[in-house]
């Protein structure tokens, strides 16, 4: 019998699940801007509580590990290692972006025909972070930032119908044109990293609790405030 609580909190989605034997037996979700914070612990206890376990009573903790929101991977990240620390359970982390291919599959989003899924993490502007997966999970090509114009992904639209999915997939919609290329604008959510996480379970694929740090593939940079305080 595995338990696994899944931890999403990479983009605007404050996403939390309880994996119970292969199924999602409880989830919640936030939408409020800059809840991540506030909310995750929150709703990770209530999943808990609402089926009579403590985190102790699981096998492990999955987060989500970008890339994505340098703020949101960051409270994801504390809160999954504050569970385990206090549970004496493992941590597990899977990529963002495999998380989104899964959540096209598990969802029946592909179009007919389709053989590559386009996950597209938001970066601003017309930049996203983003790797190219086939229809049976396998990553193609290395995780990278890109800054999207009417050529990109030219090759494998070529090829057949793709799916591209992510809270950037709105915006790319707008300068690919290609009639081959479909768009789903999502969030990842933490009942889709159940297949990946059970991967990694079975596989004992555990992070190092105390030094393990979110992928966050280009380093943040602080501003310094214009406005004079004093």
């Amino acid at each position: 019998m595995s338990r696994i609580i899944l931890i999403e909190t990479s983009t605007a989605l404050c996403s939390t699940a309880l994996a119970i034997d292969g199924r999602i037996a409880e989830s919640r979700e936030s939408r409020e801007p800059r809840a991540h914070a506030a909310m995750t612990a929150v709703f990770v206890s209530q999943m808990l509580d609402s089926q009579g376990l403590k985190a102790a009573d699981c096998d492990a903790v999955c987060v989500s590990a970008g890339p994505g929101s340098y703020t949101g991977l960051r409270v994801g990240s504390s809160t999954a290692k504050g569970l385990c620390f206090a549970s004496g359970r493992p941590l597990l982390a899977v990529g963002t972006l495999e998380v989104l291919a899964w959540q096209a599959v598990c969802d029946g989003l592909l179009p007919e025909g389709c053989r590559h899924i386009v996950p597209l993490v938001d970066a601003r502007r017309m930049e996203v972070y983003t790797a190219v997966f086939s229809t049976e999970m396998r990553r193609l090509d290395d995780v990278r930032p890109m800054v999207v114009d009417g050529d990109s992904f030219a090759d494998i639209l070529a090829e057949g119908p793709v799916l591209f999915i992510g809270d950037g997939a709105e915006k790319c919609s707008q300068v690919i044109s290609s009639p081959n290329a479909r768009f789903v604008q999502a969030c990842p959510r933490a009942a889709s990293m159940l297949k990946p996480a059970e991967k990694a379970l079975a596989a004992r694929d555990f992070k190092d609790t105390a030094y393990f740090e979110p992928f966050y593939l280009k380093q943040f940079q602080a501003t310094v405030s214009k406005k004079k305080i004093f």
